[in-house]
C-alpha cells in the first residue's frame, strides 16, 4: 500500500514538473527557428545585425558576378551614382526587353522599339528588315522563352556616369520565312529553334530617364 502511494506521489510531481517546464518553454512541434531576444541596442532603435549586413557583401551583385570582379566594381560604381539601381531588377527588364525587341524585329515593326535601342542597332535591324521586304519575305515567328540568362559583363565610365551591362540569353522560339507565295523557304512551325545572343544594354547612371538603351548584338 505505502508503495502504491509512493508512486502516486512520484507520478504528481513528474506532472507538476512536466506543467512548470511547459510553461516556461512553450511546446515545439517539427522545426522551429529558436527566439531571438531584442537585446538593449535593439530596444534602443540600434540594428548591429543590420550594420553587419551594411559592411558586408552586397548580395544584388554577388548573387549575379563574382565579388571582386571587374563587373562587381563597375556594378558598385553604378549604384553609388544612382542608388535605385538594382541589380536583378535591372535583369528583368532585360528579359522583358529581349522577347520585345526580338519579336519586333522578327515581325518587321522597328517603330515599336525605336525608343529602346540605340541609332546604330536602328540601323542594322532596319537593314534587315528592308533586305527581307524586297526579297518578298515575311517572318512568321512565335516566341517560346528565354532558358538561361547571366550577366556577361559590365562597365562603367566614371568620366561621364556611362554605364554598359552585357547580358547572354539562351532562348526558344519557333520561325517560320516565307515568299510571297506563301511557300516556306526557311525554317518550320514545329521545329523549336535555340539561339543564343549576347546584347549590350546602355545608360547614363546620373541622367533622370531611368531606361536602358540597347547598343549591341552578338552571340
Amino acid at each position: 500500500m505505502n508503495s502504491v502511494i509512493e508512486l502516486l506521489v512520484l507520478a504528481g510531481i513528474a506532472v507538476f514538473l512536466i506543467l512548470r517546464l511547459r510553461g516556461v518553454l512553450g511546446t515545439r512541434e517539427g522545426f522551429e527557428k529558436p527566439v531571438v531576444r531584442p537585446s538593449q541596442d535593439d530596444r534602443r532603435g540600434k540594428r548591429p545585425d543590420l550594420e553587419l549586413v551594411k559592411d558586408g557583401p552586397d548580395l544584388d551583385i554577388t548573387d549575379h558576378v563574382t565579388e571582386g570582379s571587374a563587373a562587381a566594381t563597375a556594378l558598385a560604381a553604378m549604384k553609388r551614382v544612382d542608388p535605385t539601381f538594382n541589380v536583378s531588377e535591372f535583369l528583368g527588364g532585360a528579359r522583358a526587353a529581349y522577347e520585345m525587341i526580338l519579336m519586333a524585329f522578327e515581325k518587321g515593326d522597328l517603330d515599336e522599339i525605336k525608343p529602346f535601342i540605340s541609332d546604330d542597332v536602328y540601323e542594322a535591324f532596319a537593314f534587315v528588315v528592308e533586305d527581307r521586304k524586297r526579297k518578298g519575305l515575311t517572318v512568321d515567328a512565335t516566341f517560346i522563352g528565354v532558358s538561361d540568362m547571366t550577366l556577361a559583363a559590365a562597365e562603367f565610365d566614371a568620366s561621364n556616369n556611362e554605364a554598359d551591362i552585357s547580358v547572354r540569353f539562351k532562348s526558344e522560339m519557333t520561325s517560320v520565312v516565307r515568299d510571297n507565295g506563301g511557300d516556306i523557304v526557311e525554317g518550320s512551325d514545329k521545329e523549336v529553334k535555340r539561339q543564343k545572343d549576347t546584347w549590350t544594354f546602355s545608360r547614363r547612371m546620373d541622367a533622370g530617364d531611368p531606361n536602358w538603351k540597347l547598343v549591341a548584338t552578338g552571340e
